[in-house]
């Protein structure tokens, strides 16, 4: 059975018709790329696939389970489901390591201990270990969003979600991003990238839709 599936998705803003009738299925381990001219839809399917959006047609399910925005089931399986944005939405007044400890304190309720040792983790995977009490400001780019790649994976997740998180970044820092994503890839994480990297979308996602 595939990770996920989805049917027959419609969804409206008022008038204007965003998800007509879409259909997918993503098995476990799987990275899917996701193109489409602006405006087409793709983020807005994203955010449906982790329960920030309704939708009016159709089902998105998660082993098994339906994602809606109007209930509780949707909260816990929106936690199996970790999603990164184009902008990098870390709080500025704490520091890496706070930023990714603060989801697993405040949801998961785990210890300070704990989380500490969870975000410095996560960090190190994204290749930050050094950067632990660095803010925001005094981060690059591709480092933030590195920083919000971890506050993600200190979550867990069974799928994770991009949505253009190469799109804001200078050229330079581009690859770094990149490179990350690359390495959960290789370690067996569902990915769903909405990017306009066709290149790397080629050489590391399995299918583009």
């Amino acid at each position: 059975m595939p990770l996920i599936t989805i049917n027959q998705v419609q969804k409206y803003y008022g008038d204007n018709h965003v998800l007509k009738g879409v259909d997918l299925d993503i098995d476990m381990g799987e990275v899917i790329s996701i193109i489409g001219r602006s405006g087409s839809g793709k983020s807005t399917l994203l955010r449906c696939m982790n329960g920030l959006e309704g939708y009016q047609e159709g089902s998105i399910k998660l082993g098994g389970m339906t994602i809606t925005d109007r209930d509780s089931q949707a909260r816990e399986i929106s936690r199996s489901v970790g999603m990164v944005f184009q902008s990098f939405n870390l709080f500025p007044h704490m520091t890496a390591l706070e930023n990714v400890m603060l989801a697993p304190r405040r949801v998961l309720k785990k210890s300070e201990a704990e989380c500490r040792a969870l975000a410095a983790q996560m960090l190190e995977k994204v290749g930050l270990g050094e950067r632990l009490n660095y803010y925001p400001a005094s981060l690059s780019g591709g480092q933030q969003q590195r920083v919000a790649i971890a506050r993600a994976l200190a979550m867990t997740p069974k799928v994770l979600l991009c949505d253009e998180i190469t799109s804001a970044l200078d050229p330079e820092l581009v690859g770094e991003v990149l490179k990350v994503l690359e390495q959960l890839a290789s370690e067996g994480m569902t990915l769903i990238l909405v990017t306009h990297e066709m290149s790397f979308a080629r050489d590391v996602g399995d299918r583009v839709v």
